[in-house]
């Protein structure tokens, strides 16, 4: 054999599985088909979130949270309905134990830190045992994503230097190599050594061909997201037909091969339609990788408007409930919608998703990160208003709409209803009480000191003139994460069609759902992802372990 184990896919939960076979002394060899630059995959592009539970920055900060509040808020967003979400649902258990259990703590021990602040994603906007967080759990690993990569590419790196990682570069995994019904190995293809910029995509030019043995394989290759015919192929009936224009929020290497050479050495495949793709996209006028989105991350006061310059229904508010906003919006025959705010609100509510879209929090400067609850918009956000395609600003609400239509292939806006829903949602705007469910929603979560001190600004009037200018921005569908997978048991194997294990082969990450075919459901609460690596990666490590 060539290594106990080979991990294919050097992103996050590919470094968490490697690095805890290294701790019990395995020789791996880690696969990737890109080069070098990229290692950490998707994770280094990220914000940082991850999902705690009764944590010491919530209690700081004020907030009760329980394990079975969180439990609660995971079924009743996941709404899992199919005889296949067995493991799913087993997977959800575990991963509150674990997020209200050790997760924090373990992450300490291997030098991860959290911004003080906890945010609150998903907010939901339903009953109690409906979908969304009943309370902030979006803890920012103060370095953001590139931090989080590093805590575990170290221990990989100091398994290189002991003899035990074998580190495999631009080896592209083609099949899964089997004997007797057992995965014993991959073959594939060497491609051409690339000197490409971390993100951007790279030559498929194949120099020689390769195969590799060893007594387990574990799969960690991502999702989807970058393979926007894969998007659209496994687009979920219940939202209409696919979009034909989505930016991608990921890059081109995220394109879901190792799912259908998987299938191929008999491995099931569950919850094909279930993704998690974002409303709030827009263009990134600096962009990394082709058709290059960037989610906002918004605070609750903008005014969306979907593309004719109807209001969106409650409780679809900027940072509700991303599923349900994404059905609404296939429903309009339409496939952008408009955030109408003010410089007041983009101030204090727009934040962006990415390490490189928040350079205080990945640079862990704290004299920079402080500014956040000074006047003035991060840098990054006032460059996307600069710059940005989506972007419109002006002084008068008139001047606005027509800027808008501007920007658009048919002019849908009609100025007096623009103003006439402004003017409306204005009016609730002037008592502390109101009938209007955003107006509560914003006053409600200036009770949690978090949002009131540095993510939700002071009601206002969208028409005050002291609050302005006046922005809009034209919002896109973008592709995210994959929500189904390659189903898997507690331990990270594989399970084949009848449900028993696929010898050898293991899996973990955004190809097996982030565990057991797809752990979220149909709805993420976010901070989800990349804790879900962790924790699969985690988990299928020490299942190899256990096996071998």
């Amino acid at each position: 054999m060539d290594a106990d184990v080979i991990v294919v896919g050097a992103g996050l939960a590919g470094l968490v599985a490697t690095a805890e076979l290294v701790d019990a002394g395995k020789k791996v060899v880690l696969l990737d088909q890109e080069p070098e630059q990229s290692l950490g995959g998707q994770a280094f592009w990220s914000f940082g979130g991850l999902f705690l539970v009764d944590s010491p920055e919530q209690r700081r900060m004020g907030i009760r949270d329980s394990r079975e509040l969180a439990l609660q808020d995971w079924f009743g967003s996941a709404g899992f309905d199919r005889p296949e979400d067995e493991w799913p649902r087993r997977w959800a258990e575990a991963y509150v134990d674990f997020a209200a259990g050790e997760k924090r703590a373990w992450l300490r021990e291997r030098g991860v830190r959290f911004f003080p602040v906890v945010g609150w994603a998903e907010r939901g906007g339903y009953l109690a045992d409906g979908h969304g967080n009943s309370v902030p759990r979006f803890h920012i690993v103060w370095g953001t994503g590139p931090a989080l990569v590093d805590a575990f590419e170290r221990r990989v790196r100091e398994g290189v230097a002991r003899g035990l990682v074998t580190l495999a570069f631009r080896h592209r995994v083609d099949e899964l190599v089997t004997s007797d019904g057992a995965v014993t190995g991959v073959r594939g293809a060497v491609l051409a050594d690339s000197n490409v910029e971390r993100g951007t995509a790279s030559s498929r030019d194949v120099a020689r061909e390769f195969e590799l043995s060893a007594s387990a394989v574990v799969i960690t290759s991502g999702g989807i997201g970058g393979n926007l015919d894969l998007v659209r192929k496994n687009w979920p009936s219940s939202l209409g037909t696919a979009p034909k224009a989505m930016l991608s929020g990921v890059p081109a290497h995220v394109d879901g091969r190792m799912l259908g050479i998987t299938e191929d050495a008999g491995g099931a495949i569950i919850n094909r339609d279930r993704m998690w793709h974002y409303t709030e996209g827009i263009t990134n006028w600096n962009p990394v990788w082709a058709n290059h989105g960037i989610r906002i991350l918004p605070g609750p006061s903008s005014l969306w408007l979907d593309a004719t310059g109807r209001r969106l229904p409650v409780p679809l508010f900027p940072g509700f409930d991303t599923l349900g906003t994404l059905r609404h919006i296939m429903s309009t025959g339409y496939e952008y919608t408009w955030f109408i705010l003010t410089q007041k609100i983009i101030e204090k509510e727009f934040a962006l998703s990415g390490s490189e879209q928040n350079p205080d929090l990945t640079g862990k400067s704290v004299k920079q990160v402080l500014k956040r609850a000074l006047p003035g918009a991060p840098g990054p956000v006032e460059a996307f208003k600069r710059h940005g395609s989506d972007f419109v600003v002006a002084d008068t609400i008139e001047e606005l709409v027509d800027g808008m239509n501007a920007i658009t292939d048919e002019p849908l806006l009609d100025r007096a209803e623009i103003l006439k829903t402004v003017r409306a949602r204005d009016r609730e705007i002037l008592n502390t009480f109101t009938k209007d469910l955003q107006v509560t929603a914003i006053r409600g979560a200036r009770n949690y000191r978090g949002d009131k001190l540095i993510r939700v600004a002071t009601p206002h009037r969208l028409l005050d003139p002291k609050a302005g200018p006046m922005i809009a921005v034209r919002l896109n569908l973008l592709t995210r994460k994959t929500l189904g997978g390659l189903h898997t048991d507690l331990d990270g194997r594989v399970l084949r069609e009848d449900g028993t294990p696929l010898p050898g082969a293991y899996a973990a990450g955004e190809v097996s759902g982030f565990g057991g075919g797809g752990v979220h459901g149909y709805r993420s609460l976010e901070g989800t992802f990349l804790g879900g690596c962790i924790f699969s990666g985690r988990s299928a490590g020490r299942g190899v372990i256990a096996d071998l």
